[in-house]
């Protein structure tokens, strides 16, 4: 009975280490189809949105699964909690870089927004995808000090979102009210990416050590939003 476990236990892990790995694609695609204008790329992000929401049912299924049948204590009880709140966190953030994608999709064939708003925003993607592609290694690796170096960096996309708002009330940049709605949209979705790898390394280090990161607590607010 205990090999079963053991054995299910790996396929949850797999699976969200799937999950990691194909948000940081959707988000590296979305980051793409900004900067090139490319709507075939920002239609393979929408459309990639679904695997990813079917991926996280599938572990939500299981966790229920896990807890009702083995019903794990300690350590094994924590790695179950931990991977359907991260998969919860995860589907997020493959949420969140569909947004993106949709924004430049729909304002196809012209940028969503003009420069030097532009330039900031995708500034902001290439943070984002700097994020998800940690959180991927951090969710397959389990490595505690990658998981601080995604605790810090969020501090970047939290500089780029201010300096965004600055950009956007300045006059002289002549943004239409669409344009306005696009580049708040867009920064704040970019933001919320930042917000939610914070979110998966702050559970990677309790799942690993059972206490938070040094020097953070668990944020719940940052699950509360998309």
């Amino acid at each position: 009975m205990r090999d079963i476990f053991n054995q299910e236990l790996r396929q949850l892990g797999s699976d969200l280490t799937s999950m990691a790995a194909q948000v940081a694609t959707a988000i590296e695609r979305a980051a793409e189809s900004l900067r090139n204008g490319d709507i075939i790329v920002a239609e393979q992000v929408i459309d990639a949105d679904e695997r990813i929401n079917d991926l996280q049912r599938d572990i939500d299924d299981m966790c229920v699964m896990l807890l009702a049948r083995q019903q794990p204590v300690a350590g094994d009880l924590r790695n179950v909690l931990s991977a359907l709140r991260m998969a919860q966190t995860l589907e997020r953030q493959g949420d969140l870089a569909r947004h993106v994608a949709t924004i430049a999709r729909g304002r196809y064939p012209e940028a969503p927004v003009p420069e030097p708003v532009l330039g900031l925003i995708i500034t902001m993607a290439e943070a984002a995808v700097r994020a998800g592609r940690d959180v991927a290694e951090l969710v397959e690796t389990r490595d505690l000090e990658l998981a601080a170096t995604i605790e810090r960096n969020d501090a970047e996309l939290d500089a780029l979102h201010r300096q965004s708002f600055q950009m956007i009330l300045d006059p002289a940049n002549e943004l239409t009210r669409q344009q306005v709605i696009d580049a708040v949209l867009m920064g704040r979705f970019l933001e919320r990416f930042g917000d939610h790898s914070t979110s998966v390394a702050r559970r990677m280090a309790y799942l690993v050590s059972g206490a938070a990161l040094p020097g953070t607590h668990d944020d719940e607010d940052a699950d509360a939003l998309h």
